[in-house]
């Protein structure tokens, strides 16, 4: 950290969907931010292994727990590992996420429904546990990772669209709720950000997509990072049931 002070030292954190992409960065920012974090993964345990010695090697303690996030049987699982390993989480960060695009009209109900289940129910699933930490402790923070599309809609992902407004308008009820037992409820909208998910867009579809970005890149994992330590921080004690953009100019 360059001699700064750590601005969540101490703390235990989980992040969802975190052996790659914005789960990843986020965890190892949390890790340098002094917070010991338990990664979650769904089916890669050696890229998740990667991840949890990456945070052994900044001095900090880790986990490693397979759970499908829209399973509550098995959060309950991993709660139970996690609190055991780590004790009580006080910063979780709803990030597990997938995508099954297709045209409304070609869209079959095991696309919607997959998707609506892993990011919509999942980050149900995993706040409804983990809150009562948090509010035992009487102190929490909860980011929830939505998206650009939640916002402004996109050709060929109704199901990921709808989720991710739904996890918008499911922080702000949230947040209204927690507000005064001292747990802050926010969400991130990422736009295109360079991670495997955004690599299977196809490459003249990708162009066009970057075309009409106002800075003309895709985000970069780490500037996600950024945001979310900044929300689960002493910086943003005073910020609940907002949603950060990080889309490099798009608007809605």
């Amino acid at each position: 950290m360059n001699g700064q002070a750590m601005r969540v030292k101490g703390r235990k954190a989980l992040v969802t969907g975190s052996s790659r992409g914005l789960g990843r960065a986020i965890a190892l920012a949390l890790a340098d931010e002094g917070a010991d974090v338990a990664i979650n993964y769904l089916a890669n345990r050696a890229q998740a292994e990667e991840v949890a010695e990456a945070i052994r090697v900044k001095g900090r303690q880790t986990v490693v727990c397979q759970a499908d996030v829209s399973d509550y049987g098995q959060v309950t699982a991993m709660k139970k590992t996690v609190e055991q390993s780590l004790g009580t989480i006080d910063i979780l960060v709803n990030n597990a996420g997938v995508i099954s695009d297709k045209t409304f009209v070609k869209m079959d109900h095991v696309q919607w429904q997959r998707v609506l289940s892993v990011n919509l129910d999942g980050t149900f699933n995993c706040s409804k546990l983990f809150v009562e930490g948090m509010l035992a402790m009487g102190w929490g923070r909860i980011v929830n990772m939505s998206a650009f599309t939640g916002q402004a809609g996109n050709f060929g992902q109704a199901n990921y669209a709808a989720a991710a407004a739904g996890i918008m308008a499911f922080t702000k009820s949230l947040a209204k709720e927690l507000a005064s037992k001292g747990i802050t409820v926010n969400a991130v909208a990422p736009g295109f950000v360079e991670t495997d998910m955004v690599r299977t867009i196809p490459e003249r579809v990708l162009k066009r997509l970057i075309d009409e970005i106002p800075m003309k890149r895709l985000g970069r994992p780490e500037e996600v990072a950024r945001a979310v330590i900044f929300l689960v921080s002493s910086d943003g004690d005073y910020i609940t049931g907002q949603e950060i953009s990080i889309n490099g100019g798009l608007l809605v």
